[in-house]
């Protein structure tokens, strides 16, 4: 896939397929299996106070808000906020006298955020519908940009950071957990299972670095870093991707681009991890 809208489609309908699949299921209080509830940093506490499909339908590779300096009253965007479990997250964080606005474009997963947030109660947090690279939200008007492992789905990301930068107050800030990669192998390059899945698509660490601070964002670092090994790598081909995921139609110990997940995985050592990345757009002084 080279095309940008030809690659938005198919994401849209890959998380689309996922929501559809999730929302069928009881919702119960979810034991999270994935890496982002295992992995990323959310507490127990955390989850046990959200509704049951905010954390059931996440695809995140971090969190974003951990250890975060989000204020009561500010305004928090969130990139791809999928059924809302940062967003949840952010309203309780800036209380009533803040406001945070989730964007999306999977029309699914916005029903289920709007559902997540009328159950949670929050009234300070609303979603629009709208992709990231051509956000629906006025010029210079939030405090935070947060965003988990959705950028790297983006085919035209150096229009995202354009528009963070955008939307960003004079000193805002931003910080997203992402997807970053290095020399990946071709099989994984060329996999649409893998885009959908946030592999495929991710760029370098160095390259995100670089084209956030051609938007014009200062002070742009990496504060924390997840390395995965072969077992998660097995786990995130042979689970993540399979049918009871809801992402992709394969097996769960073979993986949609044709080999054994553990197979797979040792080639991917190393080249994969989740990065938690900040920026500042620029004022008399970032915070």
């Amino acid at each position: 896939m080279s095309d940008p809208q030809q690659i938005r489609d198919h994401v849209a309908q890959t998380y689309a397929r996922a929501g559809c699949a999730t929302s069928s299921r009881p919702l119960s209080r979810p034991e999270p299996s994935h890496i982002v509830s295992r992995l990323a940093g959310y507490t127990p506490d955390e989850l046990e106070a959200l509704p049951p499909a905010a954390v059931l339908n996440s695809y995140g590779c971090g969190h974003p808000l951990a250890f975060s300096e989000v204020q009561a009253g500010e305004v928090v965007l969130d990139l791809g906020c999928g059924a809302g479990l940062d967003l949840l997250l952010a309203g309780r964080m800036v209380g009533p006298a803040g406001r945070v606005i989730g964007v999306d474009m999977t029309e699914q997963l916005l029903e289920r955020a709007r559902v997540n947030i009328a159950e949670a109660g929050l009234i300070n947090v609303e979603v629009r519908k709208g992709i990231i690279e051509e956000l629906p939200v006025e010029n210079e008007s939030v405090d935070w940009v947060i965003s988990n492992c959705v950028i790297n789905l983006s085919p035209e990301k150096h229009r995202v950071f354009a528009e963070i930068a955008r939307v960003l107050r004079p000193g805002g800030r931003m910080l997203v957990s992402d997807i970053v990669v290095e020399a990946l192998p071709a099989w994984a390059r060329e996999s649409e299972a893998l885009y959908g899945s946030c592999v495929a698509g991710a760029i370098s660490e160095k390259e995100y670095v670089n084209e956030l601070r051609q938007a014009g964002l200062t002070d742009v670092r990496i504060r924390n870093r997840i390395v995965y090994d072969e077992g998660q790598l097995g786990e995130f081909l042979g689970g993540e991707l399979s049918e009871s995921s809801g992402v992709c139609s394969c097996g769960a110990n073979r993986t949609a681009v044709g080999g054994p997940a553990d197979d797979l995985a040792r080639q991917l050592v190393g080249k994969i991890w989740s990065a938690k990345i900040f920026a500042c757009k620029p004022a008399s002084a970032c915070p």
